[in-house]
């Protein structure tokens, strides 16, 4: 008689994960018939159904559910007990699966892999670019080590390293340059596109604008600070955007930047890894050269380099005005 391994295990709770034979056997990297022999040969091992299958989506059998969460607390002690071997080395080796957050992913990602390419050659780096919600399950299943996110995100099992603080800054059409800087009770009363919900910054804005969700509900929603600034660009309204952003996002759109007045919005991005994770030293290590390349690419000081509209007085000449749409 076949008996349970750990390949039934990160089958099964890929199945229970996704949901859906096909991507669950996508993630696995095998054929969904040998996904669905796998799954079974599982249920006759254990004598009862773990799985409702039906014509699109599969459900978990109560059993199903409790074996699923079982599963991956054995998978992520599994995981852990692999990387004490890596804990006792001195460079960091082979994988290193990092999430970061959409609103900082493509602005600090391509100095970061440069950064620890070369201080770490031999490590494997693996990021993936999720909602701050599914980084942190992620993280709690075993399925990330780490992940850049905004601070705090107060999980007990978490620990959590500051890396830099940067602020929001206001884009809009570059016909209201000069104009007067909307406090943030102006700013309720005006056109502020969002992103989509799920997003932190999202909520960061709201915060800021003292705006509930319900209210924001009916405000017009960008799934990426690069649609919330071309439609800024197109004069459909205003927006909040992290200032590591600006280099980029801005000088693609016929758009003016200005700081919003104090107590200016801000934020705190931080790395975060499980407190029982073995290679909790080294990725402390990580999270300084993060902090390092980031700082040296210009997030956390100042503006990045994006001439912005002065606090008082008429706006200068910037390179945003400059450029043609």
């Amino acid at each position: 008689m076949n008996s349970l391994t750990m390949k039934h295990l990160r089958y099964f709770e890929a199945l229970a994960r996704h949901g859906h034979f096909g991507r669950a056997a996508e993630a696995c990297a095998i054929s969904q018939p040998a996904l669905s022999l796998q799954m079974k040969e599982l249920e006759d091992i254990l004598g009862a159904a773990l799985i409702e299958r039906g014509t699109r989506q599969i459900s978990l059998t109560p059993l199903g559910e409790s074996f699923a969460a079982r599963a991956r607390d054995i998978l992520r002690a599994v995981d852990e007990l692999a990387q004490l071997g890596r804990a006792a080395q001195d460079a960091l080796t082979g994988q290193l699966r990092l999430g970061v957050i959409p609103t900082v992913a493509p602005y600090l990602l391509p100095g970061i892999v440069q950064a620890l390419a070369l201080r770490y050659p031999d490590l494997d780096l693996r990021p993936r670019e999720a909602v701050t919600r599914r980084l942190i399950d992620d993280l709690a299943e075993g399925r990330l080590d780490a992940a850049i996110v905004a601070l705090p995100v107060s999980e007990s099992g978490l620990v959590e390293m500051p890396l830099f603080a940067e602020e929001f800054l206001l884009v809009r059409p570059r016909k209201d340059a000069g104009k007067p800087v909307p406090s943030s009770e102006m700013l309720r009363e005006m056109r502020l596109l969002l992103l989509e919900e799920g997003h932190c910054f999202r909520d960061q804005a709201l915060s800021f604008c003292k705006m509930s969700p319900s209210v924001a509900r009916d405000m017009m929603e960008g799934s990426s600070l690069s649609t919330l600034v071309q439609m800024v660009g197109a004069g459909i309204g205003v927006t909040l955007i992290p200032q590591m952003a600006i280099a980029i996002e801005a000088g693609s759109a016929p758009v003016t930047v200005a700081r919003l007045a104090a107590p200016r919005p801000s934020r705190m991005i931080g790395m975060v890894w499980r407190k029982t994770n073995p290679l909790a030293a080294q990725l402390a290590e990580v999270a300084a050269a993060v902090r390092a390349a980031a700082l040296a690419g210009g997030a956390g000081s100042g503006h990045d380099g994006f001439d912005l509209e002065p606090e008082g007085g008429l706006p200068k000449a910037s390179r945003a005005e400059s450029r043609t749409p």
